[in-house]
């Protein structure tokens, strides 16, 4: 924590020599806090069944580790003070509860959904001066390739310290130190299931796994964000993380280009973006070890507002003998990510990858609040080196968001995706194929 120390002595004596703040005096700070809560309630179900396709179907597997529904319940709080000589005060709890998990529920989620109790995920000392915000503690991140996912009950954090700037015009600068991150549940950091998460110095990372952690030393990333051109957004991030798996440590980088183009009636879109990991970090042995030192290189063209309609194309490729890390958190998402099964197939060595997006704004028929997508991806891995397997994705999805117009802060949700997987057995040439089925309802409300 050198960097957070050195962080925290420069704004308090920042803080001594500045005059122009919000709360008269440290009572006033938290007397004029904000407070903001969430109430949720979620239901999601998945199912599995392999086959063996050289095999009579009666071989069917139903593969318990994948299958069975939960229903959680949770409680959000946040609470951060008003602003005292630049400085404030933030904290977020994250309570949850699985009232009905049954065993076979518990087998299933253990890993990111079922997880009873309280996590205090945020709890951080803020300092803003002039065009510059600082963070120390406890904080959920956001960027390209350090990103705290929110897919689930409970949203991953980190502990460390962060660093915003806007002084260059249209730019603005992030710097970053983690030094711990908290995951879903217990089990998903690694402990016995059935808990809540806490901080610890490991950390789920995109590509190697996307339900196991991995223990690191410390993670230090910089990004930049400009938008001197019109219409152009560039986006810049690099991030390093020390002894991943306790072996090697990791690079890496994540750059994107976004133009919209404004037309009469609509909007058209351009996406150009390419990301990649540098490291020694091998899992796996023999001819079936998966190495990281690869890139992908992927782009989207889309239009959107059109009389309420949308419609994206994205394509992406990865390097032919290794696969990429995308970053710390589960929501490091590569470009042709679905909507419920995510990014990983994406993500492997030699993988081709699609994904067709429509959407519509139902507002423009009169049901406001009501958006829908329809999605159908694609990712196509052929044999890396000399791996006994390859595997083939295509995936089918329907989601629908309303925000109920009647009560402000309630939102519902639903999610559902069905993926086909065929994996070719280089071996005996065997093909064997999976089907998974994940329904996700979620009710928000927001107060």
């Amino acid at each position: 924590m050198k960097f957070a120390k050195l962080s925290l002595a420069a704004i308090v004596v920042a803080g001594l020599t500045t005059s122009s703040f919000a709360a008269d005096s440290l009572t006033d700070a938290f007397k004029n806090g904000k407070v903001k809560g969430e109430l949720r309630a979620w239901y999601f179900d998945k199912d599995t069944e392999k086959l063996n396709s050289s095999t009579a179907p009666t071989s069917v597997i139903h593969d318990a580790a994948k299958t069975g529904s939960i229903f959680d319940t949770a409680i959000i709080l946040n609470y951060v003070t008003d602003s005292f000589k630049g400085f404030t005060l933030g904290a977020t709890m994250q309570s949850s509860y699985s009232p009905f998990a049954d065993t076979e529920a518990k087998t299933a989620f253990k890993d990111d959904m079922w997880g009873s109790g309280a996590v205090l995920s945020e709890a951080y000392l803020g300092y803003k001066i002039k065009n510059t915000t600082t963070k120390i503690g406890r904080q959920f991140i956001s960027t390209p390739i350090v990103n705290g996912s929110g897919s689930r009950i409970v949203k991953e954090s980190f502990e460390g310290a962060t660093v915003v700037n806007t002084d260059l015009p249209s730019t603005t600068v992030i710097a970053g130190f983690v030094d711990k991150f908290q995951g879903r549940t217990s089990a998903g950091m690694g402990h016995a299931a059935g808990d809540a998460p806490s901080f610890e110095k490991r950390a789920i990372f995109l590509g190697v796994s996307a339900s196991t952690t991995y223990a690191f030393d410390n993670a230090y990333t910089i990004a930049v964000i400009n938008k001197s051109i019109p219409n152009l957004t560039l986006t810049g991030q690099y991030a390093w993380v020390g002894d991943v798996n306790k072996v090697e440590d990791v690079d890496v980088y994540y750059t994107e280009a976004k133009y919209v183009l404004p037309m009469n009636g609509f909007k058209l879109g351009f996406n150009a973006n390419f990301r990649g990991s540098k490291t020694d970090l091998v899992t796996g042995t023999g001819v079936n070890a998966i190495s990281y030192d690869g890139t992908q290189t992927a782009g989207r063209i889309s239009i959107s507002e059109l009389a309420g309609f949308g419609a994206s194309f994205t394509a992406a490729t990865t390097s032919s003998d290794d696969a990429v890390i995308a970053g710390m958190g589960n929501g490091a998402s590569s470009y042709t990510a679905t909507l419920v099964k995510a990014s990983s197939p994406s993500l492997r060595a030699n993988t081709d990858s699609y994904r067709l997006d429509l959407t519509y704004d139902f507002s423009k028929i009169g049901v406001n609040g009501l958006q829908g997508i329809l999605q159908h991806g694609v990712a196509n891995q052929d044999r890396v080196k000399t791996a006994q397997t390859s595997a083939d994705y295509s995936s089918y999805a329907i989601g629908l968001t309303y925000a109920v117009p009647a009560l402000k802060g309630l939102s519902l949700a639903v999610q559902y995706e069905k993926q086909e997987i065929e994996t070719t057995r280089y071996s005996n040439n065997t093909k064997f194929t999976a089907d998974l089925d994940e329904l996700r309802f979620r009710a928000n409300y927001k107060f």
